[in-house]
């Protein structure tokens, strides 16, 4: 046996699954969104086994993105915790069979109290299909998993189904990357996103009025290297920056002494700036839009304060 030919088989028939189950999405999921996207309360994901263990995957994957949910152990949840369960919840119910007797038994408690359920389920015909407010078919074929038996690509189509449910309601919420760090703030990825340009930024700056002579702004690049100098005018507003690829194109462009030019005729002027307050990760969308390396930081009166270099970005762990 290929063992390495045995795994790509294996991981293409987990991908066919999840196509397949892709190309049978109906409004049914537009529905269970909304219920999760209106919901008042908190959503309670319950599985049992495997799909139990998808079940929690689901509901931290909810949390971290905006949606208060929670993971209910369907076997606990007949044993006294289905406290936990409140009015203006929702229960989302994941069981391939839809018939899992501990998941059954608590489905009279949920619909008791008038709690909306959305079942993920592989078998439309089952308990919690046809006692579930919405329905979301992951049927796989039995030949897609050993024996028939095994859950294999069913829970991985389980998982992705969670997933796309989660990043449908992220976007719907306009969730963004500074709210993702709120909901991770003591973990690594918290600590990254939660930087701010003040907290990368150089303060030390070369800064050179825009009537000097390109000799004098070059003396000053090299003073303080770091790829560039601000150009201010006698207000000290920022009007421009000069960095070495602007040396490069004033060498190609004028072959003649650049040092009988002014700061003025050898930057780029109004150049992209951002402030103290954006986030390091909001200062890295602008730089990567725009192509640019460095940025200059700017108070409120448009003065320099700063430059914040895509190697600050790197260092701290901002650029993945």
């Amino acid at each position: 046996m290929d063992i390495i030919e045995f795994v790509k088989k294996e991981l293409n028939l987990e991908a066919e699954a999840i196509k397949k189950v892709a190309e049978r999405i109906d409004n049914s999921i537009e529905k269970a969104i909304d219920i999760i996207f209106n919901c008042k309360g908190k959503v309670i994901v319950t599985g049992m086994g495997k799909t139990g263990i998808i079940a929690r995957k689901i509901a931290a994957t909810f949390s971290s993105t905006g949606t208060t949910a929670i993971f209910l152990h369907a076997a606990e949840g007949i044993h006294g915790d289905l406290g936990i369960l409140q009015k203006y919840d929702v229960v989302m119910a994941v069981s391939n069979s839809g018939n899992t007797p501990e998941l059954i038994s608590i489905i009279p408690y949920i619909k008791f109290n008038k709690i909306p359920i959305i079942a993920i389920t592989g078998n439309m015909n089952s308990k919690l299909a046809k006692n579930s407010d919405v329905v979301i078919d992951c049927f796989v074929p039995k030949e897609y998993e050993p024996f028939g038996l095994v859950p294999t690509a069913s829970t991985t189509v389980a998982l992705a189904l969670g997933d796309a449910i989660a990043v449908a309601l992220l976007k719907k919420k306009n969730f963004m990357e500074s709210d993702f760090a709120r909901f991770h703030p003591g973990g690594t990825i918290g600590k990254k996103l939660l930087l701010r340009v003040e907290d990368l930024m150089h303060r030390k700056i070369p800064v050179v009025n825009e009537n000097v002579n390109m000799e004098i702004a070059i003396r000053k690049m090299l003073e303080i290297n770091i790829g560039g100098t601000i150009v201010v005018n006698d207000a000290n507003e920022l009007v421009g920056i000069i960095t070495d690829g602007d040396l490069k194109r004033i060498l190609l462009q004028n072959k003649k002494n650049i040092m009988d030019k002014t700061a003025a005729e050898g930057m780029t002027g109004n150049p992209r700036t951002t402030t103290t307050r954006i986030l390091a990760v909001e200062a890295l969308n602008l730089m990567e839009e725009n192509n640019i390396t460095l940025l200059p930081v700017v108070d409120d009166n448009k003065r320099p304060i700063g430059i914040l270099q895509m190697h600050n970005l790197i260092d701290a762990g901002v650029v993945g």
